[in-house]
């Protein structure tokens, strides 16, 4: 996600024609399919018709419970979303793209006085080209994929010199493309916790294990990718001397651990922010050179009239690892 996302009131003309069916959130648990007017695209900007969107299981799970803690740019209602896959359906003058392109969209800003945070899950936005991202037709809705890949990428490479993770934390969709861009960026099979027994399968080149099975104390990093707010405990113990902790879920409570194991290692802590443009490309070359597989990540897809079910599917099923809304038969004027 990118902090550009955030809601920007739009000042621009609507044309009678331009709309767009989009899910809102009026407040948390209340999730409806709305037409939403928008604006005229600018020179720089174009217009996109999604076909595919991905549900995040970690932001997009704060806004419907109404559990995200204080954001820039929160308020109901709001269109939620940073997972859009579509092609081109219109240009402003100064636009390089192409109509029929196909492109990744993390999110859009294009619906007046309702919010975009992050604004991608609806049938037709109006985005600047630089926010319309270039994909290969083959990825189709894996392309879906690619935010948390960049995600991933970014918590794993924000420094030239910074440790693989021979630990990671949760073997979710983001703690799967943590341990597959691990091993395609050079590293050695990471160990990855999960306490669901349903998760523990699909590891390709790495084990899975339940935390209590593990007898290893000397991890020099450890990634965290389950946004457990009491995770830091009892990962100290775990940590050689030296040895660091790196934040990459979205925690809705406030963090904390017992000092004396942290002094003893005297470990260091590290919160990996929103993935940036940079990342995204490197994603994007490493799948497209098929050095990091995206497959068997999409667990269940519903169309997109079927929204509401899609969400409470996504935030309550236990077996549903990725939800994609597809939006190819949704009708937009």
């Amino acid at each position: 996600m990118l902090k550009e996302n955030l809601h920007v009131s739009s000042t621009r003309t609507t044309a009678h024609h331009a709309v767009t069916q989009a899910v809102v959130f009026r407040q948390p648990q209340h999730i409806e399919m709305t037409q939403l007017s928008l604006p005229e695209p600018a020179d720089d900007e174009v217009v996109v018709d999604v076909a595919w969107s991905g549900i995040s299981t970690g932001t997009e799970r704060l806004l419907w419970s109404g559990t995200m803690p204080p954001f820039p740019g929160m308020g109901y209602p709001l269109v939620p979303g940073y997972e859009s896959v579509g092609r081109v359906s219109q240009t402003g003058k100064n636009s390089t793209l192409t109509v029929g392109d196909l492109v990744f969209v993390p999110g859009a800003r294009c619906f007046g006085e309702v919010r975009g945070l992050f604004g991608g899950t609806a049938s037709r936005l109006v985005v600047p080209q630089t926010r319309a991202m270039p994909i290969k037709p083959e990825f189709g809705e894996l392309g879906t994929m690619l935010a948390l890949a960049a995600t991933a990428y970014h918590a794993l490479r924000p420094q030239p010199d910074a440790a693989l993770p021979d630990l990671i934390v949760g073997h979710g969709v983001l703690g799967r493309l943590l341990a597959r861009l691990t091993i395609a960026l050079g590293g050695p099979a990471p160990t990855v916790w999960e306490t669901q027994a349903g998760r523990r399968d699909g590891a390709k080149g790495y084990r899975v294990l339940d935390p209590q099975q593990d007898t290893t104390f000397d991890y020099l990093t450890v990634l965290d990718a389950s946004g457990d707010a009491s995770i830091l405990d009892k990962l100290m113990p775990r940590l050689r001397r030296g040895g660091e902790i790196i934040l990459a879920g979205f925690y809705s409570k406030p963090l904390s651990f017992e000092f004396p194991p942290a002094f003893m290692r005297e470990a260091r802590i590290r919160v990996a922010a929103e993935w940036q443009p940079d990342d995204f490309s490197a994603v994007r070359s490493l799948a497209e050179a098929k050095r990091l597989s995206l497959d068997n990540l999409i667990s269940h897809r519903l169309p997109a009239t079927e929204a509401d079910a899609g969400y409470r599917t996504a935030f309550e099923d236990p077996d549903c690892l990725k939800m994609i809304l597809d939006w190819r038969g949704v009708h937009s004027c």
